[in-house]
């Protein structure tokens, strides 16, 4: 019987599961939006709603308490400066689960779990991809058009990219 024993054990031991938990959290913080197994998911909810709480808190003695936890400075800072701020009248429940299917190897159930208003964040990671994808396909072009240019040959036919 697990009669007054929560948590989950996940089917690792204590600092397996530590380490897990500490590396999900971080990549959460970084990324806003990560797809993770509805278990891992709802095992580290409880932490991620503690960090925000650590950042609002905002003092020293808090930071200290969750540079202890993540594994980045780099999370720390995105934590105190930004996600803390979004969060500042909001009494909890920062995170969203959102459960997506089930994974194709194992048929493990997959949720997303990502921090409220994130929808902005990921939108903007978007543009940022497109932006680059279209860097890249113009210079592509341009070295095309300079081999054959420098080949004598005409230069390649230009097609439209395909609108989705």
């Amino acid at each position: 019987m697990r009669h007054r024993n929560s948590g989950y054990k996940l089917g690792r031991n204590t600092s397996h599961r530590r380490a897990l938990l500490r590396n999900l959290v971080t990549s959460l913080v970084l990324e806003e939006r990560i797809e993770t197994t509805v278990p891992k998911a709802k095992a580290m909810r409880p932490w991620a709603e503690r960090m925000i709480s650590l950042g609002k808190r905002g003092d020293v003695h808090a930071r200290r308490q969750a540079a202890a936890w993540l594994l980045s400075p780099a999370a720390v800072g995105k934590l105190f400066d930004n996600l803390s701020a979004r969060f500042g009248d909001r009494a909890g429940g920062y995170t969203r689960i959102v459960k997506t299917g089930f994974r194709a190897g194992d048929n493990a159930e997959l949720a997303l779990i990502e921090y409220l208003g994130s929808e902005a964040v990921q939108q903007q990671k978007k543009e940022r991809r497109a932006e680059r994808a279209e860097k890249r396909a113009t210079a592509a072009r341009k070295a095309a058009e300079e081999e054959a240019k420098a080949a004598g040959a005409p230069p390649p036919e230009e097609k439209e990219p395909e609108k989705e």
